[in-house]
């Protein structure tokens, strides 16, 4: 089970974190990521980290966006640090995880920036 959480209103150039607990032990996770969609648009990658600690970003949001992840015992968190956003930065977002190469989606969290 994935829950996602941290989304909000925030002002263009503020920040906001997301976080996505995921249960599981380490060795059935393959990956981990985050992905939006905005209002008409289909939904897009936007950060992924592998159980190696490889990560991925969307050009849009390279130095901008920092993904990691936390392992606590059964327990692996995926965050998100959003810096620096922009109103296109708008979308509900997703966490996502691959586990044993089977996909599992959380409910989104909506991130909206706006003056």
């Amino acid at each position: 089970q994935l829950q996602a959480s941290g989304g909000g209103l925030v002002q263009p150039g503020g920040s906001l974190r997301l976080s996505c607990a995921a249960s599981g032990s380490d060795n059935s996770i393959n990956s981990m990521g985050w992905y939006r969609q905005a209002p008409g648009k289909q939904r897009e990658l936007v950060a992924l980290i592998t159980s190696g600690g490889s990560s991925n970003y969307a050009d849009s949001v390279k130095g901008r966006f920092t993904i990691t992840i936390s392992r606590d015992n059964a327990k692996n968190t995926m965050y998100m640090q959003m810096n620096s956003l922009k109103p296109e930065d708008t979308a509900v977002y997703y966490c996502k995880a691959l586990v044993r190469l089977v996909p599992y989606w959380g409910k989104g969290t909506l991130v909206t920036v706006s003056s």
